[in-house]
């Protein structure tokens, strides 16, 4: 976002990708991506050495990514998934467990020029949109990039994986934590009693349950976030938070979940997902 459309700082782009003064998105970007590698590399070093023997903590590194998936049954479009899979997810998850992926682009430019993406086909929106431009609500992204990072790792067993992330000081970590948000869509007023928010989630916990049951180590679902936030460039028309915010008073609600609290509407929908096999089809 900041290095390919320019829209976050430091704003560098070229065209068609955005409209910057300098910059160029089709370079800069993996430019990044291999400092930002060589960085974390560095840390978890200095942590496993220097500190992780006292605290025997763990140390890992966060990936954004989306799943794709081909507009038309056609050799071309699915490889424009694969080359977006490998650039958005294989670069970090990749990267860090199988050395680099990013041998599987080619083409005359690096990284967005020959894939298009959209959110409908013919027509049909791919999910219920929200109030963030390009994200719709579609449970079943969840178990697939979760399938898809599984398959990063299904040839090495975890004393192999560590022993080949300790020999490239990189992150030994083979489980996985997921993050989720949702807003409402802008014509929706900032309801309190938000009921798409608790169906948002209900699907993608179904979806990741899924997942887990196919053998996926997922250790935890984030949401972002507690409560209303000033967001990026969106500022404060975006509304994740479990706690409506009101601007003018600062004044915070608990947007309204199951009466025993979101902790419990978790807990409760994760156990009845994990143990019940007809749920998962739903």
């Amino acid at each position: 976002m900041g290095y390919g459309r320019g829209v976050f700082a430091p704003a560098r782009c070229s065209q068609p990708f955005g409209n910057c003064s300098v910059g160029d998105s089709d370079k800069e970007p993996l430019i990044v991506v291999h400092n930002m590698l060589l960085a974390h590399a560095k840390a978890v070093k200095l942590y496993r050495e220097q500190f992780q023997p006292k605290q025997g903590g763990s140390i890992g590194i966060i990936a954004h990514t989306r799943m794709y998936e081909p507009l038309r049954d056609v050799e071309s479009d699915h490889q424009a998934v694969n080359r977006l899979l490998a650039f958005t997810g294989g670069c970090f998850i990749g990267v860090n467990c199988q050395g680099s992926p990013l041998k599987k682009l080619s083409g005359d430019h690096f990284i967005r020029a020959f894939a298009y993406t959209t959110g409908e086909r013919d027509g049909i929106l791919i999910g219920e949109p929200t109030g963030v431009g390009g994200f719709f609500v579609v449970p079943r992204g969840m178990e697939k990039i979760v399938d898809y990072v599984s398959s990063l790792l299904v040839h090495y067993s975890i004393s192999k994986l560590q022993r080949s992330l300790s020999s490239n000081n990189l992150s030994s970590n083979a489980d996985f934590i997921f993050l989720k948000r949702y807003s409402p869509p802008l014509a929706v007023p900032n309801l309190v009693h938000d009921v798409n928010r608790i169906e948002f989630h209900k699907g993608y916990l179904a979806a990741l349950a899924r997942a887990i049951r196919k053998g996926a180590d997922v250790r935890g679902y984030f949401i972002w976030s507690l409560m209303d936030n000033f967001e990026w460039a969106e500022g404060y028309s975006s509304r994740f938070g479990l706690y409506q915010v009101d601007c003018a008073t600062m004044k915070r609600t608990l947007r309204s979940f199951p009466p025993n609290g979101f902790n419990i509407f978790l807990q409760t929908n994760v156990s009845r997902l994990l143990l019940e096999p007809k749920l998962m089809q739903q």
